[in-house]
């Protein structure tokens, strides 16, 4: 078959997009256009998340979630990326992992990470009390022991007396992280204290796989040790927070007729947390729904191994979790995040005007109601279920 016939059917959908012809770099070349001038492969998988992030997530009526795994507050990348984009208004809600938030922390209470090497003596270092993560270097006594300690007293607070979901917990957390800046005279360094200031609601999807977690585990482990289990009664319920993450997409796509997005920065639980509300809906609460309309992963994950941090938005679309029909407005960037995150939220900053907050934590209960109001017009179980717990108390 011939195929130089400038007429045949379908040939220039293929080549419709922009030529590859670069304008070259100089000193003069800022952000946004280095990233415009990214043609091909993982560049251009990041341009593409960039003018995504440029024409899409920038809309009022979007409602977006951040998910945050691997050791990135550490890094930085808390006052340097994820504050910034928050305060900017794109950044609705956060599932992070529980280190991330015991991190966030040391940048809360003025206590130093330091750049080192990752070719270090381990042994000597545990010696020596450092603690490393990779190439980041920080005194064990000093910042790790020190944290747990200011933790512990601010655990025993009466605010946190209550089973609350780690909403409600980081909540309360980043009013302390927040007082603990404006004393320290730090500046925006936590992600707790921004999340607090505006008003976004913060999940971490397994509270108990943390030094936070820890920490909780063992202010209750020495308070049924004192005898004081009555007056110690924090208690992290996941529950809770399932129904609080769910019902902010519900919200927003059921009661406001928005869309919704997700930037997923690394994959493993958090990001599966923030894509298992759309199944939630469809597929337990047994709403009609149809997954997320925008979707955005950077991950060094690779797909064909089968595990979820590397899974693509088409795998996705699969479970419900992202709207079929809107697959070509999703981006998956094969990179880095240390350097793919900050070169994105660069990019959003420089293109786009800042959105309004939408203060979803102050909305909590509101949302809450909306869901259970939405679950029983569609749910055909709840006599059924009255039935059986009647059964089960009598």
């Amino acid at each position: 078959m011939k195929h130089d016939n400038p007429n045949c059917p379908g040939k220039q959908k293929y080549l419709s997009g922009k030529r590859i012809l670069p304008a070259p770099l100089s000193k003069d070349t800022d952000i946004v256009q280095l990233v415009d001038n990214l043609d091909a492969y993982n560049g251009g998988r990041l341009r593409a998340a960039c003018q995504l992030m440029r024409d899409r997530y920038s809309k009022e009526d979007v409602t977006i979630g951040l998910s945050l795994a691997g050791a990135l507050t550490p890094a930085g990348l808390g006052p340097s990326t994820v504050v910034p984009l928050m305060n900017h208004g794109f950044v609705d809600w956060i599932t992070a992992t529980g280190a991330n938030m015991y991190h966030d922390l040391h940048y809360a209470f003025n206590l130093p990470m330091h750049r080192g090497s990752h070719a270090v003596d381990d042994a000597d270092l545990r010696d020596k009390g450092v603690t490393r993560i990779y190439d980041i270097l920080f005194d064990y006594e000093d910042v790790l022991m020190e944290t747990d300690r200011i933790l512990r007293k601010i655990l025993l607070w009466p605010e946190f007396q209550k089973e609350m979901g780690t909403r409600e917990f980081y909540h309360h957390l980043g009013k302390v992280a927040d007082e603990f800046e404006k004393k320290n005279g730090t500046g925006e360094v936590s992600i707790l204290a921004a999340a607090y200031r505006n008003g976004i609601p913060v999940f971490t999807s397994s509270p108990g796989d943390s030094t936070i977690g820890m920490n909780v585990a063992g202010l209750e482990l020495l308070a049924e040790a004192a005898g004081l289990l009555q007056q110690f009664r924090l208690k992290i319920n996941p529950s809770i927070d399932v129904n609080d993450s769910t019902a902010i997409i519900l919200n927003a796509k059921r009661y406001e007729k928005g869309k919704t997005a997700v930037i997923l920065i690394g994959g493993g639980s958090p990001k599966n947390f923030t894509l298992q509300t759309e199944p939630q809906i469809q597929e337990v609460l047994m709403i009609p729904e149809v997954g997320q309309d925008y979707d955005i992963n950077i991950t060094d994950a690779r797909p064909d191994t089968g595990g979820l941090s590397g899974a693509p938005p088409s795998e996705a679309a699969s479970w419900g979790k992202i709207d079929p029909t809107k697959l070509e407005e999703t981006v998956t960037a094969y990179l880095d995040v240390t350097l793919a995150f900050p070169l994105l939220v660069s990019y959003t900053l420089k293109t786009t005007a800042p959105k309004k907050l939408k203060r979803l934590y102050d909305r909590g209960g509101e949302l809450h109601k909306k869901l259970i109001e939405s679950y029983l017009e569609n749910n055909r179980e709840v006599d059924e279920l009255k039935k059986l717990m009647a059964k089960l108390q009598a």
